[in-house]
């Protein structure tokens, strides 16, 4: 049998990495993974002031995206005040070499200052 030689698209499909990045499309959600990643459990506190520049609404808005695509976990307990935390699933903490990666990858970009504080035009 002869062997072709396939290329990348033959080999890889782009499904799964839309599907990736849906799940972690918008400007917060990384950074939410990073820091769920560096603490085993969050509360919605914690998480707000790590995160900063995020509202609270926006921050509820991620956290609900993110656990219902099953990458957070939240856990409410029935006590007044209410307490609520915030942690990986397996499948959020699989992430975890991808994100790192990805940061990685950036940090090792050289890019200009000049380039970095470009006003939108």
């Amino acid at each position: 049998m002869k062997k072709t030689k396939q290329t990348f698209t033959q080999t890889c499909s782009t499904v799964e990495l839309e599907e990736a990045l849906k799940v972690l499309e918008g400007r917060w959600k990384i950074l939410i993974l990073f820091h769920l990643f560096s603490a085993p459990v969050l509360r919605f506190s914690e998480l707000r002031r790590a995160v900063s520049g995020i509202s609270q609404k926006m921050l509820i808005q991620q956290l609900r995206d993110l656990e219902k695509d099953g990458v957070v976990h939240r856990k409410v307990y029935p006590e007044v005040p209410p307490k609520v935390e915030y942690m990986l699933t397996k499948d959020g903490a699989a992430l975890r070499p991808a994100l790192k990666a990805l940061k990685s990858w950036a940090g090792s970009r050289k890019i200009p200052s000049s380039a970095k504080k470009k006003p939108a035009s």
